[in-house]
């Protein structure tokens, strides 16, 4: 049957299909988009072993990336080409023979990827919409850890939503994080109505506290809206047990605002018309936005965790790629 609608009745197509095959996956993302983000990963790394120089992970930008911790295994005897930093002076001392101390590296680290999913992240002017960059890039990130054989979990968040996964080794803790952030990203419209005060960054930031008690890469995807003080100490507090890596996205607009630009934003609730044209709305603007980014680089200094900007204005892929010390990704002719 021709006729795509009677296929989809008669169960030749699924409904799901239909809506996967009309979707504009720079507005929404879907499961199945985000599953193919699988085959693009092993050009990334998040370890902080053998970065290459231009990765921000790399040396000094890294500031203290532990990796993965170790474990003791056995003591024995010294043999040439040991490391002197592991005798064990103690035991050399009681028995008269060098001894060392022999560690192996722990299997895997749990990582938790916080995917920000609010209406504020509704938002795009030139590539995607910010929830889409967020989405694709947690996609990666959940891929690569999960081929580093590590513990992926996640905490996905809308305004009316928080979903929580803890770090398992498994494809079904992968799966269970997509289809959380599918269906945050999916409840976006620009004509939802919020039942009550927009969720902050402090709730989700709370649960993170509560689950990554020590040695977990914890990797923020947002733009970071509406941060205070209490967010700054929470942030602390995790950076001082775990790696921290903070990934503000933003749009193209926030750092190169036109001069005639009439926009309306929304909160779902209520709508406010911005103009550029008068100098102190743009003024205004341009202040709000470098002073966020501001706020997340003092806490880089601060705290010791890393800050990987991406923008919703490029390919989300190509940005990690670049990030990461990587090659961008050559596109196909056919593309």
């Amino acid at each position: 049957m021709r006729d795509h609608a009677a296929r989809v009745r008669t169960g030749l197509v699924s409904s799901n299909s239909t809506r996967s095959n009309q979707a504009d996956l720079r507005i929404h993302v879907t499961l199945d988009h985000l599953k193919s983000m699988e085959g693009h990963v092993r050009s990334l790394r998040l370890l902080p072993s053998k970065q290459p120089s231009s990765s921000v992970l790399n040396g000094r930008h890294a500031s203290r990336l532990r990796g993965r911790g170790l474990n003791f295994e056995e003591l024995r005897g010294y043999l040439p080409g040991d490391d002197p930093r592991t005798i064990d002076w103690k035991v050399t001392a009681r028995t008269g023979e060098p001894h060392v101390r022999v560690y192996s590296e722990e299997r895997d680290r749990p990582t938790l990827v916080v995917v920000d999913q609010r209406m504020s992240m509704f938002f795009g002017t030139r590539h995607a919409m910010k929830s889409v960059t967020a989405a694709e890039a947690a996609a990666l990130i959940v891929f690569r850890v999960l081929d580093q054989g590590d513990r992926i979990g996640g905490i996905v968040f809308g305004d009316e939503l928080l979903s929580e996964v803890r770090p398992r080794n498994s494809r079904n803790a992968c799966h269970r994080l997509l289809c959380a952030l599918e269906r945050a990203n999916r409840m976006l419209k620009a004509d939802a109505l919020i039942g009550h005060e927009p969720m902050g960054l402090n709730q989700p930031l709370s649960m993170v506290a509560r689950i990554a008690k020590r040695d977990h890469l914890v990797v923020i995807l947002s733009d970071f809206d509406g941060i205070d003080d209490r967010t700054e100490t929470l942030v602390a507090g995790i950076a001082r047990r775990n790696d921290v890596i903070l990934c503000p996205i933003t749009d193209p607009i926030s750092q190169e605002i036109p001069n005639d630009l009439k926009i309306v934003v929304s909160d779902g609730e209520l709508q406010v018309e911005l103009d550029t044209t008068h100098g102190d709305v743009r003024k205004r603007l341009e202040t709000f936005s470098k002073g966020r980014l501001a706020d997340l680089l003092n806490w880089q200094k601060r705290f010791g965790l890393i800050v990987l900007p991406l923008s919703a204005g490029e390919e989300t892929l190509s940005q990690l790629r670049l990030l990461t010390g990587g090659a961008p990704q050559k596109r196909r002719p056919d593309l």
